[in-house]
């Protein structure tokens, strides 16, 4: 049995590092240096509406087909320790990786992102945007 755990817990070790491998791979750390983070959180309208949450997280998704993104993480707050600085009032964030400012301004203005804004700003009462270049 113990042999069983074992070899368990190092498959999950395992697959945890391999999630993470796209996101450490799409930009080696000696090689970009005007990479730029955007951070988007939004706030439902109607914070109950599971409908209204399925709708912001398949908008948010849709996102991915924007060509200038490297990579695009969308999630809802997970049920970490609580603390007092932890905000997870949030419903949805999504987390981007561009190249640099010239790929996030192409992502700004793309259709795919200005259809997503119209169809979807409906369902947001709040939207906070984190935006970061290396230091």
């Amino acid at each position: 049995m113990t042999k069983v755990k074992s070899s368990r817990r190092k498959f999950l070790a395992s697959a945890s590092l391999l999630s993470l491998a796209p996101a450490l791979n799409v930009f080696p750390m000696d090689q970009e240096k005007n990479v730029l983070v955007h951070h988007v959180f939004f706030w439902l309208k109607n914070p109950n509406s599971k409908e209204d949450l399925a709708k912001l997280v398949a908008g948010v998704k849709s996102l991915a087909k924007i060509e200038t993104i490297q990579y695009i993480h969308v999630g809802v707050p997970a049920s970490t320790e609580k603390r007092d600085v932890v905000d997870n009032s949030y419903a949805v964030s999504e987390l981007m990786f561009f190249k640099d400012l010239a790929g996030q301004k192409t992502y700004q203005d793309h259709p795919i992102h200005q259809k997503f804004i119209a169809e979807c700003s409906h369902l947001w009462e709040k939207v906070v945007v984190y935006d970061t270049i290396n230091a």
